[in-house]
């Protein structure tokens, strides 16, 4: 590594004030602050907290609460594919060449996704001469989760740049973002371009290969939804579904494993848990808006159970918790420090609405089985008028008692 300093100090002239580079000084300044430690200061002047994390150490704990989504992808990529084709029926079977496969298809998307949206954020700190804020890295991660693994790579890139321009840019940059960057990049292909991010037919890669008997690609929420719509059980549905896996695909254990069709990171409940804890563990992210998001997600499905009118109301409510990206999106789309509740009261209530919208949306739009997505978004636009009225409620009990 002191090659790379020595290399390195050795350009630095060429991009400070007075060198040949001058005006690419904010994008060396992101390779060199990505790479090494900046030996500068904010140049804040007053009173400081001092504290061991900053901005690169939040976003660096996010991604690595996000690995274990990304590896488990990786491997359920190359994995479905070869039950869809009928090349193995185990779990553990072909281990290295579903590993190899699931890397040949995530990793471009990986890569494209921060490759687009690296040179938009360079871009803009070149042209407005702020430096460049590591908000992207958990962004650049998000976005390639989300979305299946068959998506074209140039519609990855295009989402990429939408979202990080429209949802992020547009306002400010880092820190200012009224919508989740991840979430509009999903919305944007949801709708700009349906036919590679919906149906049954985009979540699991077949290549050349044609699918055994029974196979159709639905997600469990296509099945609970059809279910719903023929008057079927959802439970015994998802159950008996698809039986390339021994005890059916759709069995609750399954569905809680992640070894579903899907969007890459989004499948696996268990995963998704394991991100929070890390995420709640150190101090990253808000429990409350976990806890709540689920128990109103828990509420909303026990409620419709009760007025059910057709089957799909009447899905056990865990089953929402193991199903579509719930999980995932709760995890690590509804904490996002920006864009959700800033105040303690406001998270309970924020989480909670995530939740009870996500089950509405799913039980209740025919379009749209999914609901986090939307219902993230929603609540994106709302955090700030309920952060309003828990302040204003706040001030308006301090004022009673200082009059009584």
């Amino acid at each position: 590594m002191k090659f790379l300093r020595d290399l390195l100090d050795k350009q630095k002239p060429l991009f400070q004030k007075g060198g040949k580079l001058e005006n690419l000084y904010y994008a060396f300044e992101a390779g060199e602050t990505f790479m090494f430690s900046p030996k500068h200061t904010n140049g804040i002047k007053g009173a400081q907290i001092k504290d061991a994390i900053d901005l690169k150490r939040m976003m660096i704990t996010v991604v690595i609460a996000m690995i274990p989504c990304l590896l488990f992808g990786i491997y359920n990529t190359g994995h479905q594919h070869f039950l869809a084709t009928g090349q193995t029926a185990g779990l553990w079977e072909d281990f290295g060449p579903k590993l190899l496969l699931g890397l040949q298809l995530v990793l471009p998307i990986v890569i494209v996704a921060y490759a687009a949206g690296g040179l938009v954020e360079a871009g803009f700190a070149v042209i407005r001469k702020h430096p460049i804020n590591e908000g992207f890295l958990v962004t650049g991660m998000l976005i390639p989760l989300v979305v299946p693994a068959t998506l074209p790579l140039w519609q990855v890139a295009l989402a990429t740049i939408f979202a990080v321009v429209i949802a992020k840019e547009v306002f400010g940059g880092t820190g200012m973002n009224i919508l989740n960057v991840a979430m509009t990049a999903r919305a944007f292909l949801y709708f700009a371009y349906p036919a590679q991010i919906s149906g049954d037919q985009v979540w699991t890669y077949l290549g050349d290969k044609a699918p055994v008997d029974g196979f159709s690609g639905a997600t469990a929420l296509a099945v609970a939804y059809n279910a719903g719509v023929d008057g079927e059980p959802v439970t015994k549905a998802l159950a008996e579904h698809n039986t390339i896996l021994g005890d059916g695909m759709f069995s609750f254990s399954n569905l809680f494993m992640g070894w579903i069709p899907g969007s890459i990171g989004e499948t696996s409940t268990l995963m998704a848990l394991i991100g929070a804890l890390i995420l709640i563990g150190t101090g990253v992210a808000s429990w409350k808006i976990i806890v709540s998001g689920f128990a109103g997600a828990y509420i909303m499905a026990f409620v419709m159970n009760l007025f059910a009118v057709n089957e799909y109301m009447a899905m056990a409510p865990e089953y929402h918790w193991v199903v579509g990206g719930l999980a995932f999106g709760i995890v690590f789309m509804a904490t996002d420090p920006v864009s959700a509740s800033q105040t303690e009261t406001g998270k309970w209530i924020y989480g909670l609405l995530i939740g009870v919208l996500t089950v509405i949306i799913r039980v209740t739009n025919p379009a749209y089985p999914e609901g986090i997505m939307l219902a993230v978004l929603f609540m994106n636009v709302f955090a700030p008028l309920i952060d309003y009225y828990v302040v204003k409620a706040n001030k308006n009990r301090r004022l009673q008692r200082a009059t009584v």
